[in-house]
């Protein structure tokens, strides 16, 4: 599809639409919530592209396609405007995204403490990943307190900051990165 035009000029005045049409402001919860999330999939976007050929690249490929329907339902107010079916992700995919984190974590050696960010540079764009996840987590929990948001879409961004959490260390573990762990100054 060719984007003809690029610019709208509806924006100027800090006003946005919503899927549907809705007009509202850019400073909203709902956009903060979405504008989150399509900033977790640019970062996740770097992250592809650092992984080369490794074999989880089709995997953040993947989840950056689900996160596009996660924007689409959190861009959708549905007090006015019905779902389409682009707001929903495939049927499974929190499932799918667990037994994938549980056959990762298999691979790992057994947890030794808490670890600090770091690493190789696809380990730490990891990361960078998981904690702009968790933010959009807390955007679209400050969402759902004032508007409808699919309890899936809360389940597969709260799963997603996990797969990033152990992706990280599973790409640590297989470039022979040793990772740093924490060390509690208060003992």
């Amino acid at each position: 599809m060719k984007i003809t035009k690029v610019y709208t000029r509806r924006g100027d005045k800090g006003k946005t639409s919503l899927v549907g049409g809705v007009r509202i402001s850019k400073s909203d919860t709902r956009l903060e919530a979405y504008g989150t999330v399509d900033e977790l999939s640019a970062q996740l976007g770097m992250l592809a592209t650092l992984l080369g050929n490794h074999e989880e690249r089709q995997v953040v490929i993947r989840v950056q396609n689900n996160l596009f329907n996660v924007c689409t339902h959190l861009a959708t107010d549905q007090s006015q405007t019905p779902l389409p079916s682009s707001a929903h992700l495939p049927e499974g995919e929190t499932a799918w995204l667990e037994q994938h984190i549980d056959e990762l974590n298999r691979r790992l050696p057994g947890r030794m403490g808490f670890i600090l960010s770091g690493g190789c540079q696809a380990a730490c764009q990891a990361h960078i990943c998981r904690t702009v996840c968790r933010r959009a987590e807390r955007r679209v929990a400050a969402l759902a307190e004032v508007a409808v948001v699919g309890a899936e879409m809360q389940q597969y961004v709260n799963r997603l900051s996990d797969y990033l959490f152990v992706l990280a260390k599973i790409i640590n573990f297989n470039e022979g990165v040793q990772e740093i762990l924490w060390e509690n100054a208060c003992k």
